[in-house]
């Protein structure tokens, strides 16, 4: 399975609440945080929502 690593890089203040929602589900809550999950069409999809905070490798 190909895994992928997320880093958020934007904070969520002033933002919606569904993208709040979305860093939550993610794995992410607290700025710089990384999460590794397996990549999906599901975890791609979150990943779309919130691009604009989330810094995406491999």
């Amino acid at each position: 399975m190909a895994t992928i690593k997320i880093t958020q890089t934007g904070s969520p203040i002033r933002r919606t609440s569904d993208q709040r929602a979305t860093l939550i589900g993610l794995g992410l809550n607290k700025m710089h945080r990384t999460s590794v999950l397996e990549d999906t069409p599901e975890v791609r999809g979150m990943i779309r929502k919130v691009q604009h905070m989330v810094q995406v490798e491999g």
